[in-house]
């Protein structure tokens, strides 16, 4: 259902709320600089964990609002997620929040966990490392001072995050997962000769992202009423996933930084 979420500065953002049980943990989730929180992706992965008994928050952020193609700074993002974690605590009273989302949607987020921000995980759609054709990891930097358990959805052809340096990155962050679709870009697009849809590589990562979500924190913390409460399983699919430890390098990976964009 769609909802009027107020922000700091007194005007409103638009999200879509999908609730569940009363005291449910609660997921939200922030659309890439491109898109809108009706993407497909993003409404795959919240029909997905509104499933799993999760309650699930979508939202736009205010230049999406006002009609505008041009991201606001940082700064004004994540003012923009304070607000909507507050409205969700104070809304839907969860047991707990999580956070993420598409590209920079999910970095926002990232941000916030950083400073201070009470969120049980972070869900990465893409993690924007760099801009495309810059390599780098400055926009990582923040990433150390996550403490939430981090789970990055990666294609293995990102032009925004190449694999070498986001390995670099996770080396260093044992609270990371990553999960990577094989073929996929920035957008998790697969060439043809895959022979995989868009549909089936939304429909894997929506699994995932569930599947890690239940794995990650308690089954009993989001299992619907009157379900069983058989230990969750994360991983297989034809993606590749690992669980980070400290020390170990990746199987496969990349690196960042930068102003908001994609």
């Amino acid at each position: 259902m769609p909802a009027r979420i107020p922000l700091a500065d007194g005007a409103i953002t638009w999200g879509s709320v999908v609730p569940a049980a009363a005291g449910a943990p609660a997921v939200v989730l922030a659309p890439g600089a491109g898109s809108d929180r009706g993407h497909p992706l993003l409404v795959a992965v919240q029909d997905a964990l509104a499933g799993a008994g999760f309650a699930v928050v979508t939202f736009d952020f205010p230049y999406r609002t006002a009609g505008r193609r041009l991201p606001d700074r940082a700064p004004v993002l994540e003012a923009c997620w304070r607000a909507v974690l507050a409205w969700v605590a104070a809304t839907l009273e969860p047991r707990w929040i999580a956070a993420g989302g598409g590209s920079m949607g999910g970095r926002m987020a990232s941000h916030v966990a950083a400073q201070g921000a009470a969120l049980r995980a972070l869900v990465f759609l893409g993690f924007p490392l760099h801009p495309a054709g810059r390599p780098g990891v400055g926009r990582a930097a923040h990433l150390a001072r996550v403490t939430a358990p981090m789970l990055f959805v990666q294609g293995t052809r990102d032009a925004l995050a190449e694999r070498p340096l986001l390995a670099d990155v996770l080396a260093e962050l044992p609270q990371a997962t990553l999960y990577e679709i094989p073929g996929a870009d920035h957008g998790f697009r697969v060439p043809k000769r895959t022979g995989r849809s868009e549909a089936d590589v939304t429909r894997e990562i929506a699994g995932v992202v569930t599947a890690w979500l239940r794995h990650t924190t308690t089954v009993e913390d989001v299992t619907p009423p009157g379900q069983a409460t058989a230990p969750a399983r994360w991983g297989g699919g034809s993606g590749r996933s690992r669980r980070r430890r400290a020390g170990s390098p990746p199987r496969c990976g990349r690196r960042a930084r930068s102003r908001p964009g994609d």
